[in-house]
């Protein structure tokens, strides 16, 4: 087998791990505000031969059909197989299965090399009144993998990972054909090769795919430039029951409600992502991402909100809370990155300037295309920063952020490993909604700690800002009290989710649905919204055979 996964307790692959040893200031500022000591021996995970895995209920017959279809060599059914398909990667899913709650796993994990072998796998699968699950990268944290507890069915995990290349290049249109399993690396690549690129650059780049990425609409750090996924997505081609939905990649069209825009975010439920065609950008002649520093929270989302209302077009627009901003200073490397800038001299300069330290906020704003291109945007941003009190610190910050941009489930892990759990949620709303849809989440979160007993953190950036509004983006943490954690994560993860509703904000602007956030939905799209979903995955899928449970139960 060629396709490669991430270890099943944790993100990433066996070796790779997040270290704070030569990060001196991280292990006390986590002393400080969580209560747990960075240095204390880890709690390893269960050996994987302590797990009890079910038994697969793959029966003779299914078996048969699926060895037809894509060759006996890519059905698998051995126990590390299926309990790496088993769930995504949120702190939920780690939880389970490090705990060996294995629930109901896939019977089998199968491997198709193109479309027709797909289309051949779903018919068995119906035929069978079975359940058929679609697998990317495994990098999902909203619950989007994982089969119902008490699904009596057979369970089927279609793993597109061989289903990874670039198809073609319409060099005249800047678009390109691209199997849905391509992993972000291995699409760049590609795509680079010959001078293009996607620019969508997800957290979980290195582990998603992109039939993941248009299956939960994500977002990448430069759709500010790039767009969403929704926006670079032109045009699906989705195995159905007997059938291939497909669209044409057109400018734009008429043709009644989007078929495509059904597609995406759709989650498996309306059939399996085998092909896109999607908009790519030759690559620019100069990159940047730059630092800047603001005196406070308000200021600094003033300013992001001040440039996306001008003629500046930066790829992206980010800036951290005094908490994230403090958090980030914690994870640098003695004297490089972050700390030159932090010296005593600077400090000093702050102070004269009446900055309160405590209340610093971190941006970063990167810019992308010609020389002079680049140059016009940075001053017109600099010009936008100091009206609202901020200054750019230079480079420095900005290649550390390049450098560290995807390795934030590796601190998640680290940190699980000591007794503290951690996990992130995201909305979006309009821009005279996100400080008090802010500082009521903060208020929130903090409550949620005190109900649990615990010494809890949650930090905040703004990212992904549109004309109308933005992306919040939080990260919470706290250490694990006695009795069941994920019950405790729930309390912080629901006064979280339900404060984005009561303010006005999306349960989620990038992680999709899945069954983490599905209880908000009809509080998000209104009750006959979610009654139109349900009519649309009866309609193309009655028998409850693709992906149950998502989105809607």
């Amino acid at each position: 087998m060629t396709v490669q996964h991430m270890k099943w307790w944790g993100w990433g692959v066996e070796g790779v791990a997040f270290s704070h040893e030569d990060k001196p200031s991280l292990a006390p500022f986590v002393q400080k505000i969580i209560d747990v000591d960075l240095n204390a021996a880890p709690r390893p995970p269960m050996d994987f031969a302590d797990l009890d895995v079910p038994q697969s209920r793959l029966t003779a017959q299914l078996r048969a059909a699926l060895t037809e279809a894509v060759g006996g060599d890519q059905v698998i059914d051995a126990a590390l197989d299926r309990v790496v398909h088993a769930y995504g990667k949120s702190l939920r899913d780690l939880l389970r299965i490090r705990s060996g709650d294995l629930r109901r796993i896939p019977d089998v994990v199968v491997y198709p090399a193109d479309e027709a072998e797909v289309s051949a796998v779903l018919d068995a699968v119906v035929a069978a009144d079975a359940v058929l699950i679609p697998f990317g990268g495994g990098s999902n944290i909203s619950g989007s993998l994982e089969a119902p507890a008490d699904e009596h069915r057979q369970v089927v995990s279609l793993d597109l990972g061989r289903l990874n290349q670039v198809l073609a290049i319409d060099e005249d249109s800047g678009l390109a054909r691209i199997q849905a399993g391509a992993l972000g690396p291995d699409l760049e690549q590609q795509l680079g090769e010959r001078g293009w690129t996607l620019g969508h650059f997800p957290d979980s780049f290195t582990y998603s795919s992109l039939g993941g990425w248009i299956a939960t609409r994500s977002s990448g750090m430069q759709s500010d430039k790039y767009g969403d996924i929704a926006d670079i997505t032109r045009a699906v081609r989705v195995v159905q029951p007997g059938r291939i939905l497909a669209t044409r990649a057109v400018p734009v069209t008429s043709t009644g409600p989007s078929v495509r825009e059904m597609i995406l975010g759709s989650e498996g439920r309306l059939g399996v992502i085998t092909e896109a065609t999607v908009q790519v950008h030759r690559i620019p002649g100069k990159r940047v991402v730059l630092g800047y520093f603001f005196p406070d929270w308000e200021r600094g989302v003033a300013a992001m909100r001040a440039i996306a209302a001008s003629d500046a077009t930066p790829s992206i627009t980010r800036i951290s809370d005094a908490r994230e901003s403090a958090f980030s200073f914690a994870t640098r490397k003695t004297s490089k990155g972050v700390a030159k800038l932090m010296s005593s001299a600077l400090i000093t300069v702050l102070k004269l300037r009446g900055w309160d330290l405590e209340r610093l906020c971190l941006s970063f704003i990167g810019y992308e295309g010609s020389a002079e291109h680049v140059a016009r945007q940075r001053k017109l941003v600099k010009k936008i920063a100091a009206e609202h009190g901020g200054f750019c610190v230079g480079s420095g910050p900005g290649e550390l952020y390049d450098q560290k941009k995807f390795d934030t489930p590796y601190i998640r892990d680290f940190i699980l490993d000591r007794g503290a759990l951690a996990d992130v949620s995201e909305t979006s709303a309009a821009w005279s909604q996100l400080l008090p849809l802010y500082d009521q989440t903060i208020e929130r979160a903090n409550k949620a700690f005190e109900q649990l007993g615990v010494k809890g953190w949650i930090m905040c950036h703004l990212s992904h800002s549109y004309h109308s509004g933005a992306c919040l983006y939080f990260t919470f943490a706290f250490k694990q009290a006695e009795g069941d954690p994920i019950a405790q994560y729930d309390v912080v993860k629901t006064a979280v989710q339900q404060s984005f509703i009561d303010a006005g904000g999306t349960l989620s602007h990038h992680h999709a649905v899945g069954t983490e956030h599905a209880r908000w939905l009809a509080d998000d799209i209104s009750q006959p919204g979610v009654q139109l979903l349900s009519v649309l995955f009866v309609g193309a899928d009655p028998g409850r055979n693709l992906n149950p449970g998502k989105i809607i139960s």
